[in-house]
């Protein structure tokens, strides 16, 4: 018998082991991992399932998108603005009242000081008629005629319609550099029965504040008493053109420069009506000329008709005086009440 050959058995082993191929061993996992995930199919019948929708902006990221929104608006409402004005694409009436640029510049200078300094509080603006002209009489006082800009805010901003308040104004705001042309842009004519005459049949809103330099240049110790409304001449008108008379009555402009003292000599040298001394002006100069931040109260009256008069009652001197005195004494009725209602001159 031949002998037999002997394979050892690592040999064999490790044959066999050249001849399969090497596995790997499985990576170790790690705390928290999720491990692989494979690919979800749908079964036969059935349908895949849906992605899941993406996540909504949080309320605060949408508050912010809608600022950025609002934002740009502004720019290019501004831009736009911008353009009309160096282009010349803009309107002005005969009067040269530019309502654009009081809307967007002017009213937006006023407003944080109507809102914020005085805090206007307004009443009886639904007295106010909707459309068609009518005369606003109110009283005047303050030393400066902030008390005129306040009322034309108060109209725009509170009056359902938006209407703008047309102010006549006396000769002296039409000779100063600067106050002469931003008087005219913002729609304020001169003080005379022809201006106020094609305005109102035009169908606006006008204002007027009989009382003038006596008013408005009148003592402390004056305050809230009514001066004479001159000689009727803003009822002539109101006949005239058929419009109605809305009273209206401020409280609050008195306290803004309490006036103690007139320096006349220096009025005619400057050709003021009156030179102001308050406490604290010219005392403290320029810091001096900031005034009180008073609360202020607006109101307006019941409309007094005038439609119902025939043409001729303009020249009727009788009619004139008492419809003259019938709007003086509601005006200075409307002041005490509201006076007595106030429970601070600041607050």
């Amino acid at each position: 018998m031949a002998d037999a050959k002997v394979i050892p058995f690592d040999d064999d082993r490790s044959r066999a082991g050249a001849q399969r191929a090497p596995r790997r061993r499985p990576a170790p996992r790690r705390a928290g991992d999720p491990g692989p995930v494979s690919e979800v199919k749908a079964l036969p019948g059935q349908q895949a399932p849906e992605e899941p929708p993406p996540p909504r902006p949080e309320p605060e990221a949408r508050a912010q998108e809608a600022r950025g929104g609002e934002w740009d608006r502004r720019i290019a409402g501004g831009l736009a603005f911008l353009r009309r004005r160096l282009t010349g694409e803009y309107e002005v009436d005969d009067f040269g009242y530019d309502e654009e640029l009081t809307d967007q510049v002017l009213m937006s200078l006023l407003r944080p000081v109507y809102e914020k300094y005085f805090r206007v509080e307004v009443k009886g603006v639904e007295n106010i008629p909707a459309d068609g002209g009518a005369l606003i009489v109110a009283n005047h006082s303050g030393t400066l005629p902030l008390d005129g800009l306040m009322m034309q805010v108060a109209v725009h901003d509170n009056h359902p319609q938006g209407r703008h308040l047309r102010l006549l104004a006396a000769d002296l705001v039409f000779m100063l550099p600067v106050i002469n042309e931003l008087a005219r842009k913002a729609g304020h004519t001169l003080a005379c029965a022809e201006d106020a005459e094609r305005l109102l049949e035009r169908g606006e809103l006008v204002g007027v504040m009989p009382e003038g330099f006596k008013g408005i240049g009148k003592p402390f110790s004056e305050r809230y008493k009514l001066q004479r409304f001159g000689r009727g001449g803003f009822v002539s008108t109101a006949l005239r053109t058929g419009s109605p008379i809305v009273p209206c009555s401020i409280v609050g402009a008195e306290e803004i420069y309490p006036m103690i003292g007139n320096a006349r000599t220096l009025a005619r040298i400057l050709g003021f009506p009156y030179f102001p001394i308050t406490p604290t002006f010219p005392l403290l100069g320029p810091l001096g000329a900031v005034p009180l931040p008073t609360k202020w109260t607006i109101q307006f009256g019941e409309p007094i008709p005038t439609d119902g008069y025939p043409p001729e009652a303009a020249e009727d001197p009788m009619l004139m005086f008492n419809l003259t005195d019938q709007v003086r004494e509601q005006i200075q009725h409307s002041l005490y009440k509201l006076l007595v209602q106030r429970r601070s001159v600041f607050f």
